[in-house]
């Protein structure tokens, strides 16, 4: 009989032999970021550094959360920070989550009711899911990809068989693997159409700040605010995540949601960064940041040329070059890792298969001459690859 540490092992070994282990890989040091979250380039920034260390100098001797926020963990300085926070998104309340999995997992797993209804995004993210796994919904239903045609057909199908039942609507502004912009005006019509007065149909939203005025996403540069029953903002993917909504929905939070109830909440200093990246983007100090982000993304697309597979069609910083199966997209990966470039390779599971990619990502801190040096590696790649074929030119913006 096998021990449990051997049958272990042997399903790590059915992993590996299909090119899906996951590993733990420390970046080098002096190695260029095209791949991290931090789109604002928040973590690079001597600016945003300095602020923070003269926050730290203000706070009090404790530094540490102490416990649970519903216990000790809990501080008028949090309280603050979130109503700072409300303010600057035109919220009417905000409620700090360790991370955006825990708020994902939290909203979805509380807030539908008995017999409710959750419609989402076919690409929506696994912490959604988590959420939904947990829920007390009758049906948790996906639509294809931003695609209104089918999600007005599956909304249709839901009011005539549940009719007076919560529709919970699940999306993202900008997707984190495609990198591409959910059609959130149209996907409202389609609510409003069938609850003019917003009575049974609720969106929630996993913002990216990388747009909008000063970083306030996409909803505030929509003037969608009033159309959102939820709002995840995760600070520039630098650090935690705020779930932004009315007062009746943060206190049932405070109340139901587990992840925020039982998990030891973040630290004095965590807090302390969160309030001066809102502070750098109060100032207006990312503004140029986010035109330089956007600016060397058209500038990656524009100069990027494939002679095989496909360049995916995203507006966004981030970006996916669609290799056939694994190991491609991992000898791809690997040959610009060895060049100094830190980018990852995508693979089944967590895309499906056929789609898997290697994804980039374009930063405040990156240089027009980085990019540039980028492009010519993974043209170079596809020169001395067994597998090159006539250059196609990728499709442009």
């Amino acid at each position: 009989m096998h021990t449990l540490e051997q049958q272990l092992e042997d399903t790590l070994t059915k992993r590996r032999e299909i090119s899906k282990i996951r590993r733990l890989v420390v970046n080098p040091p002096n190695a260029i970021d095209f791949s991290s979250n931090d789109f604002l380039g928040l973590s690079h920034s001597n600016h945003f550094k300095t602020a923070y260390l003269n926050e730290l100098q203000q706070l009090p001797t404790i530094l540490g959360s102490t416990g649970s926020r519903l216990l000790d963990g809990n501080s008028a300085y949090c309280e603050q920070l979130e109503k700072k926070i409300a303010n600057f998104h035109n919220s009417e309340s905000a409620l700090i989550f360790n991370s955006g999995f825990d708020a994902n997992a939290g909203l979805f797993s509380t807030v539908p009711q008995r017999g409710d209804i959750i419609v989402y995004d076919e690409l929506i993210h696994a912490s959604v899911h988590e959420g939904m796994r947990l829920s007390r919904a009758a049906k948790c239903l996906p639509f294809l990809h931003s695609n209104v045609e089918d999600f007005e057909r599956i909304i249709q199908w839901v009011v005539a068989q549940y009719p007076g039942k919560n529709v919970f609507v699940a999306v993202e502004t900008v997707y984190s693997m495609d990198g591409d912009v959910a059609p959130l005006n149209e996907l409202i019509a389609v609510l409003r159409n069938f609850w003019p007065r917003k009575e049974n149909g609720y969106v929630i939203v996993d913002e990216a700040s990388v747009y909008g005025h000063q970083g306030r996403g996409i909803i505030s540069q929509l003037g969608l605010e009033k159309e959102i029953f939820a709002r995840l903002h995760t600070f520039g993917k630098a650090l935690a995540t705020a779930v932004l909504g009315s007062e009746t929905l943060r206190q049932y939070l405070i109340n139901y949601a587990r992840p925020l109830i039982y998990s030891t909440f973040m630290s004095y200093s965590s807090l302390a960064s969160i309030k001066c990246v809102y502070n750098v983007l109060e100032d207006g100090d990312t503004v140029p940041v986010q035109k330089h982000v956007h600016d060397i993304t058209q500038r990656f697309r524009n100069n990027i040329r494939l002679p095989s597979g496909t360049l995916l069609p995203s507006f966004s910083p981030i970006q996916g070059v669609v290799l056939n199966g694994n190991a491609s997209v991992r000898a791809l990966a690997g040959y610009l890792n060895k060049k100094g470039f830190i980018v990852k390779p995508i693979c089944s599971p967590t895309v499906p298969i056929g789609r898997e990619r290697v994804r980039i990502c374009l930063h405040g801190h990156n240089t027009i001459e980085q990019v540039d040096s980028l492009v010519k590696e993974i043209h170079l790649f596809f020169q001395i690859s067994p597998s090159s074929s006539p250059v196609v030119e990728a499709a442009k913006l």
